[in-house]
């Protein structure tokens, strides 16, 4: 199969192009609709989708596609490498003109990310990493905190998770902060910047996928809130729920949350 370096600039730079596709839609003047449930969905999610469905598949047509903004085909899972992408993870930030959306692509061979890219371009930040190489943003290298307790530690997410009825372990003061994508959450543990991302409701493959490669090559450990690993290109593409940490600290947010139960 093709050499997975040759499949990381493959969507590096389509993730770079697909960045700057997204600016100069909403520059010309966006169009936004609702989708089932409510989320919006606007011209520049719709039109950076085509473009890397157009270009990546025509660069590899023997692999599947899962994307957000694509219905989901049974195909995918007789492929033994699949892309998978958001085209803008973060829709919400990307409309009003915050900078905490990204473009998100991962390439999954046989259930696992093998290599994958964190594009954000309005913090001009892209994060890399494929199988066994390591984690880099801009280039250079990049590891995940080695704070060793809780007390304290700077968590991605909301504030009101703990303070939910499971808990029979009580947490220490933390620091909670929000950004918009998900994948761009699990970059910034992966750099170090934050100690945990943290989100008990499922997640889908998109936002998760590149992140969790990217997280794991820096030394991160991601599960769902009862420590499961996680599997990809499955017949339903989510899982249950995040818990993307520090190495020392990840253990401890999971032996909180063995009582949360999961949601659907």
């Amino acid at each position: 199969m093709t050499d997975l370096n040759d499949d990381l600039e493959l969507i590096r730079q389509a993730a770079i192009d697909a960045g700057a596709l997204a600016i100069a839609e909403r520059e010309a003047g966006l169009k936004i609709e609702s989708k089932p449930g409510g989320s919006p969905v606007t011209s520049g999610d719709l039109k950076v989708d085509a473009m890397l469905k157009d270009r990546l598949l025509s660069a590899r047509p023997d692999y599947g596609w899962l994307s957000e903004e694509t219905a989901d085909s049974p195909d995918r899972l007789s492929k033994r490498r699949i892309f998978v992408v958001d085209p803008i993870d973060g829709t919400v930030a990307y409309m009003k003109r915050t900078p905490w959306w990204c473009v998100p692509i991962a390439v999954v061979e046989d259930g696992e990310v093998v290599a994958a890219v964190i594009h954000a371009p309005e913090v001009d930040e892209t994060y890399v990493a494929v199988r066994g190489g390591g984690a880099r943003r801009n280039g250079r290298v990049v590891t995940a905190s080695d704070v060793d307790t809780l007390d304290d530690a700077s968590i991605l997410g909301d504030a009101r998770l703990i303070e939910a009825p499971y808990f029979d372990e009580p947490w220490p003061a933390m620091r909670f902060s929000k950004r918009n994508a998900l994948a761009y959450r699990m970059a910034l543990v992966a750099s170090g910047a934050f100690d945990a991302a943290l989100a008990l409701t499922p997640k889908w493959d998109w936002d998760v996928a590149a992140g969790w490669l990217i997280a794991t090559e820096a030394g991160a450990r991601v599960s769902d809130h009862h420590g499961r690993a996680w599997a990809f290109n499955r017949p339903d593409p989510r899982q249950a729920s995040l818990v993307c940490a520090a190495p020392l600290i990840q253990p401890m947010i999971v032996r909180r949350c063995k009582n949360v139960p999961f949601s659907t």
